[in-house]
């Protein structure tokens, strides 16, 4: 929605200015907002937390995933460091500069290192991976969408997650997509998803990309290309290797 050159996010109380924004291109017969610098499917927004007054706050959930058991890493990859901070830390001081309205802890049990003033929320057992704790998290929210990011991925920014909540409307988050493989550990969920997660749950299917096709085919999920400069936002940390890769 536009309004005096202004666009409204969509489940967020804000209003933003937007100067390169067109009202929407077409791919794939869905709806894909431009980017900042004109590429479609690009979400760069560079000044995004600059336009936020500091007061703000987003009218969204969001969940840290940290449900894993880390085998490949070989012990608890929530407290390895990542340039000098553990990784949980790294990922709540990314979660926390979006201001959202609540913020939660995604586990298969609370996890030691857990501030005071982030909340607890169990996977669904018997833990089946991701599509557990996203749909546990989905049923606590008080919001209408739930941003969700795993605790292995330090490389993901906040203008880019801030650039994501520009593209959510009323019952529709939004998911990136890398080539043909979606990425919905940084994903936006609306919280009208959760009986999309629950009926995963419910059968043998635990792919999260069969729930993420799912979503996207029933209009609750957009999907965004994503751009050659911007995936390795998307890069996880899975074992020891990747941790000393990045130590310089």
């Amino acid at each position: 929605m536009l309004l005096d050159g202004r666009r409204i996010c969509a489940g967020c109380p804000g209003i933003f200015e937007r100067s390169r924004w067109s009202a929407s291109k077409n791919l794939n017969g869905r709806r894909v907002a431009d980017s900042w610098n004109g590429r479609v499917g690009a979400l760069r927004r560079p000044d995004a937390a600059a336009r936020r007054p500091y007061h703000f706050r987003m009218n969204i959930s969001a969940v840290l995933l940290a449900g894993g058991e880390s085998r490949r890493m070989g012990t608890d990859k929530a407290k390895f460091l990542f340039r000098g901070k553990p990784l949980w830390q790294v990922q709540l001081e990314t979660l926390r500069r979006l201001r959202p309205a609540e913020i939660f802890v995604s586990a298969r049990r609370d996890p030691s290192w857990r501030p005071n003033d982030v909340q607890f929320i169990a996977d669904i057992p018997p833990s089946c991976g991701p599509v557990s704790g996203v749909a546990a998290s989905l049923g606590k929210i008080h919001t209408a969408h739930l941003l969700a990011l795993a605790i292995d991925m330090p490389f993901m920014t906040e203008n880019y997650l801030l650039s994501m909540c520009d593209a959510i409307e009323p019952g529709r988050g939004v998911v990136a997509k890398i080539g043909n493989r979606a990425e919905p550990l940084a994903a936006i969920y609306p919280r009208e998803a959760e009986i999309d997660f629950r009926a995963a749950l419910a059968g043998n299917d635990f792919s999260l990309q069969n729930v993420i096709r799912s979503l996207v085919t029933s209009g609750k999920l957009l999907e965004i290309p994503v751009i050659e400069e911007d995936r390795q936002l998307f890069r996880n940390l899975n074992n020891l290797s990747d941790l000393n890769a990045t130590a310089g």
